[in-house]
């Protein structure tokens, strides 16, 4: 029986969309929401698939808290590109890794999974 791990992470930082219906977005900023959720099939001895604290300091690593994403990333950060550039990353650190959603407000994300 597998489970499914969940780790939430928030995150603040401005962008804007380059080629937005013919140019560039307004600058705004969000307070973000990664949602990452990992496959296991076997727990350590003491109940654990994986460690939540792992997950969380390496996500605080690579998020770009209180950053411009346009100057992170060499791409137009929209939620869909920021979720699989994430995915892509996390995905290294832990195969175990199934899907990734990044939320730009509560209402609003886009999921990224492969495979």
């Amino acid at each position: 029986m597998p489970w499914v791990i969940r780790v939430k992470k928030k995150f603040n930082a401005a962008h804007y969309l380059t080629n937005y219906k013919g140019g560039d977005e307004p600058l705004h900023g969000h307070t973000w929401m990664v949602e990452c959720f990992f496959k296991v099939d076997k727990l350590d001895p003491a109940g654990v698939g994986i460690d939540f604290v792992d997950i969380e300091s390496y996500l605080q690593e690579i998020l770009p808290d209180y950053k411009l994403l346009n100057e992170v990333y060499n791409f137009s950060p929209s939620a869909e590109n920021v979720a699989q550039h994430l995915y892509r990353l996390i995905k290294q650190k832990f195969p175990q890794l199934v899907k990734v959603v990044v939320w730009e407000t509560e209402n609003c994300g886009a999921e990224y999974t492969e495979g």
